[in-house]
């Protein structure tokens, strides 16, 4: 059976258009929901940016950075009752350097020695030793700085000493030389000099200022 029902007409409602002012406010959470999608990415980026910069002041810088650095004018290492040994590209010892205590500076690679005793020797097999109160060198050794008391003597067929307050060994070039007065002793013969300055490879020795001398005629018993 079917049943019919009736509803009464309902009044028609006009519909109009009005301005933004006039329209009803959005709720609240849908106005934060839309601002949150408008300025969100650009908060994410902005503290991603902030992190970044953050890691790279904290994180230490690689070694081959930390490398190139300045290196400082204090002392970076010292020894006690040491011995440095450099040999030829043959093998062979060619320096030897020891002393009480060295004390090396990385800014210019100088190295300074208390109580150093020095050994050089020549390709032609001839020994050098080398001793004073303090000495300056480079890390190569290649050239030497005695200061107070320095005194070298050279094993040779004519065997030669000089002593002085300052001598300057030059290792390569086997020179040795010197600006203050100095005591010269070769074989029997000695000067008493101002300064002086010996190359080893001419057989040359050269006297600065006044000198005074003790030669003997050779074949002298």
């Amino acid at each position: 059976m079917a049943v019919e029902l009736h509803l009464p007409d309902l009044p028609e409602v006009p519909l109009s258009i009005g301005t933004a002012s006039a329209r009803r406010a959005a709720p609240w959470h849908l106005r934060l929901r839309n601002a949150m999608s408008t300025y969100l990415p650009l908060l994410l980026m902005a503290l991603l940016a902030a992190g970044t910069w953050w890691l790279s002041r904290m994180t230490p810088p690689p070694p081959g950075e930390a490398a190139r650095e300045a290196p400082g004018s204090e002392p970076d290492y010292t020894m006690s009752n040491f011995m440095l040994e450099r040999f030829d590209a043959q093998g062979r010892l060619r320096v030897r350097l020891e002393g009480s205590r060295l004390t090396h500076y990385p800014d210019s690679d100088r190295i300074e020695v208390e109580k150093p005793r020095f050994t050089a020797h020549a390709p032609d097999g001839q020994l050098s030793v080398a001793t004073a109160e303090r000495a300056r060198t480079q890390g190569d050794m290649s050239e030497v700085q005695l200061l107070g008391s320095a005194q070298l003597r050279r094993e040779a067929p004519v065997p030669l000493e000089v002593k002085s307050e300052f001598l300057h060994l030059f290792v390569t070039s086997e020179k040795l030389r010197s600006h203050l007065p100095a005591r010269v002793r070769q074989g029997r013969n000695e000067w008493q000099v101002s300064g002086f300055e010996y190359d080893h490879g001419q057989g040359r020795l050269d006297f600065k200022g006044p000198a005074r001398a003790v030669l003997w005629p050779q074949g002298t018993p």
